[in-house]
């Protein structure tokens, strides 16, 4: 009982930390994937019981994070701060269990540490607030594993299908569940095979996913997403040039992106370490005897992960990661732990602090805003615009492109008090404005959609780029200067934080 306890504080006072560290984020209006997305969808439930949303393009994601939002909202209200606090529960619970599977597996010193940089960590630090799939995922995930370790099969069963219904890919999680109690009972050391009746429990989070599939295929005709959803996210990743590249791209998102490469480094000299200096010093051996059942499970869940996200999905975004960051938190910080002592906390008092400098630098090369704190400046930015755009008198035609589009013309995102008048655009590379006449808009909304730092270290490399632009749709933004020529457009107002702007032009 007085462990329980003493799990529920530390789970509060994480929740109570982690609220504190994101306060002046709580009251952003919602962003990107949130505003086109999660949070239409999340109130078509709240306000109609709407499983399958009506008001936006339904995508075929299981529903249980939106679900979980409209019940936040039915208790405390629809407003941004309710909805970002209801994630960061989320994500204090995923770094509560990661020090509990920590653990499990290995030392006190190894649970605290990797529950630590998991939540310095810029990607899973920017993703607790955000109303996406993939935090919950992540928690129902760790969760999963721990169970499975512990032999607790009822409990993984209900954790499975808990990160089912909340991103289907997480069905990948049960193959190598399966492949696991395999092993495991059929191993020299066990006593039987496994019973029928575990395999049946095994497959039981098939049993929601197959309902939820069924249920979507009645209401619109499609299996899984819609017609644009697979020709962006399935027909065009089929390629095994592409399958390659993306699979370079993860790898580099998992073990070297937003200074992860600090810890793989670690890794290597660890491991070295340890294999030449075991004899000498068994004691630092800080595993436990699961731990080398947990490495199968890892090593088996990143693979896959990285395998399946590098066949599907046309936005090559690091957050679909966030279901295998926590386990490799834990094993980075267990192979570095195999150091001295002093080195060994020096790497990862290194680690964390440049985990915390990443939730403000961006990386010389492109990436998505919501990877760190970019995305809030990207927020402040919009806010900006909106609120100089709604005292313009009349009703202008305001040219723009998504999500600014969407944040112009609904008010419930948080952007603007009323809705605008919006002229879309497909996007803002210069083939975007070949057909755009002049007297079709009255104002043009133009804006950094994407980071573009000075000496973009992809232009460097011209078979890179092309590789960017055959394979991931890179276009580089038009140049302000062309379309000012094109439709003699003199400059409104013009807004920046830290490498990104708003500019709006009047004709």
């Amino acid at each position: 009982m007085r462990s329980r306890l003493i799990a529920l504080l530390a789970f509060l006072a994480t929740f109570a930390a982690l609220l504190l560290l994101h306060g002046p984020l709580l009251r952003l209006p919602y962003f990107w994937d949130e505003a086109g997305y999660y949070i239409p969808a999340a109130l078509d439930f709240y306000r109609s019981g709407l499983l399958i949303p009506k008001s936006t393009l339904p995508t075929g994601h299981t529903p249980l994070v939106m679900v979980y939002l409209a019940l936040a909202w039915r208790v405390f209200g629809f407003s941004p701060p309710v909805t970002r606090a209801a994630m960061t529960l989320i994500a204090a619970a995923t770094v509560a269990t990661l020090y509990v599977l920590g653990r499990r597996v290995a030392s006190r010193e190894i649970a605290a540490w990797s529950a630590v940089l998991l939540a310095l960590s810029p990607l899973f630090f920017a993703q607790s607030t955000l109303a996406h799939l993939d935090i919950a995922a992540a928690l129902f995930t760790t969760l999963a594993v721990f169970f499975l370790l512990s032999d607790r099969l009822g409990l993984f069963v209900l954790a499975a299908s808990l990160a089912v219904l909340s991103k289907e890919t997480a069905v990948v999680l049960l193959p190598v569940a399966w492949l696991y109690v395999w092993r495991r009972r059929r191993g020299p050391t066990a006593r039987r095979s496994p019973s029928l009746t575990t395999w049946v429990a095994l497959a039981a989070p098939l049993v929601p996913l197959a309902a939820w599939t069924l249920y979507y295929h009645q209401v619109t005709g499609y299996w899984v997403g819609n017609r644009e959803y697979l020709s962006y996210n399935l027909y065009s990743t089929l390629s095994p040039v592409r399958v390659f590249w993306c699979l370079l791209r993860r790898a580099y998102e998992l073990f070297f992106g937003g200074f992860n490469w600090l810890l793989s480094v670690g890794v290597l000299l660890g491991s070295w370490w340890g294999r030449r200096h075991a004899k000498l010093d068994p004691a630092r051996e800080a595993e436990g005897p699961l731990w080398w059942p947990f490495i199968l499970l890892t090593a088996g869940l990143v693979a896959i992960y990285l395998l399946l996200l590098s066949v599907v999905g046309g936005a090559i975004l690091p957050r679909y990661l966030l279901p295998v960051l926590p386990l490799f938190y834990i094993v980075a910080v267990a192979l570095v732990m195999r150091l001295p002592r002093f080195p060994a906390r020096l790497i990862c008092a290194a680690a964390a602090g440049c985990l915390i400098w990443a939730w403000f630098i961006n990386p010389p090369y492109p990436f998505p805003f919501e990877d760190n704190l970019a995305y809030a400046d990207f927020i402040r930015l919009h806010e900006q615009a909106g609120h100089y755009l709604e005292a313009q008198p009349g009703q202008p035609r305001i040219l723009t492109a998504w999500p600014a589009t969407d944040e112009l013309a609904q008010p419930f995102l948080g952007y603007v008090r009323r809705p605008l008048r919006v002229v879309p655009v497909q996007g803002l590379a210069p083939q975007d404005f070949a057909e755009v006449p002049p007297e079709s808009f009255d104002l043009l909304y133009l804006y950094s959609r994407k980071w573009e730092p000075p000496g973009n270290w992809i232009t460097h490399f011209p078979a890179w780029l092309r590789v960017q632009g055959r394979y991931f749709d890179y276009r580089p933004q038009i140049a302000a200067g062309d379309l000012v020529a094109r439709y003699h457009l003199r400059l409104l107002a013009e807004f920046e934080r830290r490498g990104q702007w708003v500019r709006l032009y009047s004709r």
